[in-house]
């Protein structure tokens, strides 16, 4: 099952990453009508109109890729890391068993070391699939309020995900 790519999603990530400084941002789905979406709103920041009337957005859209498959991103990745290291790192909004749990802490260390390239993963809907998930080289925990509510959009998850990587 594959949910719906939305505009706000591509924006709000892509200026977080540029805002973090994170080189590439990935969208990964199946389906091409939803690639076909991703692409138009990419060409209008990109090479249209908007290209020109915001150049910040511009900025932050330059770091983002489209693949199908997290096979596919990874392939990619290697090819620009010229063959280093790329880990995996799944989110979740639930605690599940794993022994790949990692804390942010640690994955900030990890980041700033540069032992390797990485790359984080989020889902949207119903979350990544288990087996994304479980083949992860890491899971970190989830993001937990003080009440039972945990439905945060993955736009505000990885806002807040990436502040407690990369934040100052």
């Amino acid at each position: 099952m594959a949910t719906s790519v939305t505009n706000l999603d591509i924006h709000d990530i892509a200026r977080a990453s540029a805002t973090y400084g994170v080189e590439r941002y990935f969208i990964i789905h199946p389906a091409p009508a939803q690639q076909d979406i991703v692409r138009r709103v990419m060409s209008f920041w990109l090479e249209g109109a908007g290209a020109e009337y915001n150049p910040h957005r511009f900025e932050a859209l330059a770091r983002v890729r489209l693949a199908d498959t997290v096979e596919q991103a990874l392939s990619d990745i290697h090819i620009l890391e010229k063959g280093r290291r790329v880990y995996t790192v799944a989110t979740a909004a639930r605690a599940e068993g794993n022994a790949a749990l990692t804390s942010y802490a640690d994955l900030r260390s990890r980041l700033n070391s540069e032992t390797g390239a990485y790359l984080l993963l989020f889902g949207t809907g119903w979350g990544l699939p288990r087996q994304t998930a479980e083949e992860a080289d890491f899971i970190l925990p989830p993001l937990l309020g003080p009440g039972p509510y945990n439905h945060l959009s993955v736009r505000s998850a990885a806002s807040v995900i990436l502040d407690r990587l990369r934040g100052r």
